[in-house]
């Protein structure tokens, strides 16, 4: 691991975001809360937050951190033409600390969106998960980054 014993704790904030690709039928159960196993963004979120907190577990090296805010919020977008539907997934972590959350927003974002898979896997096994990456973060020694790709 890293020695951050000497670094000042700062206010450190991580936003990370990505998308799960579906067919319409399966954000209509989604939407409508009648999936077989239950109400998937709100058994999403909670896996999301758990996963935050559990990111030093799961990442080798990586320092176990004292959250003081984990966010994780769904928006729906109904398919167009040539695209699926779509559920984009926003993580926010926050801490006080020596060192930066990007890992846990990240792993956050990906857990919640790996839920909603698993949760809708038995309607609908094409689905995707795309374009997850840091939006930005904010704090310490290197100050903020916006992701401007």
């Amino acid at each position: 691991m890293v020695d951050v014993a000497a670094k000042p704790s700062t206010h450190r904030v991580a936003v990370a975001s990505g998308r799960i690709d579906m067919l319409p039928t399966t954000l209509a159960l989604i939407e409508a809360g009648n999936a077989k196993k239950g109400d998937v963004l709100g058994i999403a979120r909670i896996a999301g937050i758990q996963a935050a907190k559990k990111t030093s577990d799961l990442i080798p090296l990586c320092h176990p951190l004292a959250l003081t805010r984990i966010a994780i919020d769904f928006e729906t977008a109904q398919a167009r033409a040539n695209e699926p539907a779509t559920v984009i997934c926003t993580s926010r972590v926050e801490t006080v600390g020596p060192t930066g959350v990007e890992m846990e927003a990240l792993t956050a974002l990906q857990v919640a969106l790996l839920t909603i898979y698993d949760m809708c896997k038995a309607v609908d096994r094409g689905m995707t998960i795309n374009d997850c990456k840091l939006l930005e973060k904010h704090g310490g020694k290197s100050g903020s980054f916006v992701n401007t790709l």
